[in-house]
């Protein structure tokens, strides 16, 4: 089975979220034996349709375009067995790249018109290959892709729209994750992809792993608020700060639970039982513990009996190691924080929470 995979992204690497949660279904695909090519539309010469219908008059299924959709991407898509749209949500559709190969295959359909299930539209010039969608979203909400599945059904109907992939709360995807809940999605994907291959549609239950959410919104707003903020304190652009690893800073107790507990690597952990205490002072005052045991890991304000390690410090110093903004041994040293009873602990922390 040949796939043609056409992915609308303006970005790239881990910063595209479209290009990862792609590249795990074709894995799947390519898995199953098929022979998968995927055109990057950023990086084509695509010119915009300017509803000349010249290739419906003049040179009949011929675009006036001489650019790369007339040269090979139309040609390729109309060879292949499966086609992949993939895009980002912008504006609660597809984004404009997308929209601009869309309005260009317009040389595939004729200029007559016809009823199919009672509503007017045009017949097609050639036989063209059932569609997969895919888009992303960092919204938790799976209603947020409701105009665009509107749009894609409409378009493709039933008889060519294989599946339809929607990804919310994407921004919390990379490649790099271990947490159980994207280890999981990743290999639904993978599976999505040799389902495709096989049936040339994705079960119910792989599917439902495909879609199931991340976070919510009480989870996701707080730190996506505080990762914007900390993106204007620093005067970096979003893809810069996941390109820098830059950490967002908290700027409560509140928040910076939050964050720690999605930081969280339970597979650096599954072996250990620790309790942390965090007595805090100066910009946010107060107490709250961290419990680690077997992989799993607890958060709570306040004050716990007995625990291993009591960490004294202003919230801004500790704010501060956390951030890499200063250096956790020096800030020791120089007193700036003091910690009692196991100080092994200590260096255990960023083995479990990496960055």
């Amino acid at each position: 089975m040949k796939v043609l995979a056409l992915n609308s992204s303006a970005r790239t690497g881990d910063v595209s979220k479209t290009e990862i949660v792609l590249d795990y279904l074709i894995q799947g695909m390519r898995e199953a034996g098929a022979e998968v090519e995927v055109i990057e539309l950023r990086r084509k010469k695509i010119r915009y349709c300017i509803g000349c219908f010249t290739c419906w008059t003049k040179t009949p299924g011929t675009c006036i375009h001489k650019d790369d959709m007339t040269r090979e991407i139309l040609p390729k898509y109309l060879d292949s067995d499966l086609a992949i749209l993939a895009t980002p949500l912008f504006h609660y559709t597809v984004n404009a790249l997308m929209k601009t190969y869309i309005e260009r295959t317009l040389p595939i359909a004729l200029p007559f018109f016809e009823k199919r299930d009672g509503v007017t539209k045009h017949p097609f010039r050639y036989e063209t290959p059932p569609v997969v969608v895919l888009s992303v979203a960092g919204f938790p909400e799976e209603s947020v892709f409701d105009a665009l599945k509107f749009y894609v059904n409409f378009m493709f109907g039933n008889e060519r729209l294989a599946a339809e992939i929607y990804r919310t709360s994407a921004e919390m995807i990379s490649r790099s994750s271990t947490g159980k809940k994207i280890s999981d999605i990743r290999e639904a994907l993978i599976q999505g992809g040799r389902e495709l291959i096989q049936s040339k549609k994705i079960s119910p239950e792989t599917m439902d792993r495909i879609k199931k959410p991340i976070t919510t919104f009480e989870e996701m707003a707080p730190l996506g608020n505080l990762m914007w903020q900390t993106c204007i304190d620093e005067g970096f652009t979003m893809g810069e700060a996941q390109k820098s690893g830059l950490i967002p800073r908290p700027d409560s107790i509140d928040t910076f639970l939050t964050l720690m507990k999605f930081s969280f690597k339970a597979n650096k952990a599954s072996d250990a039982k620790l309790t942390i205490q965090f007595n805090f002072s100066g910009q946010a005052t107060g107490e709250c513990y961290f419990l680690i045991e077997n992989g799993n890991f607890k958060t709570g304000l306040g004050k716990m009996n007995n625990p291993d390690l009591i960490i004294e410090s202003p919230f801004e110093v500790w704010m501060d190691i956390m951030t890499k903004k200063a250096d956790g041994q020096k800030m020791f040293m120089e007193r700036k924080y003091t910690v009692q009873g196991d100080i092994a602990a200590l260096l255990r922390i960023r083995e479990f929470f990496g960055n």
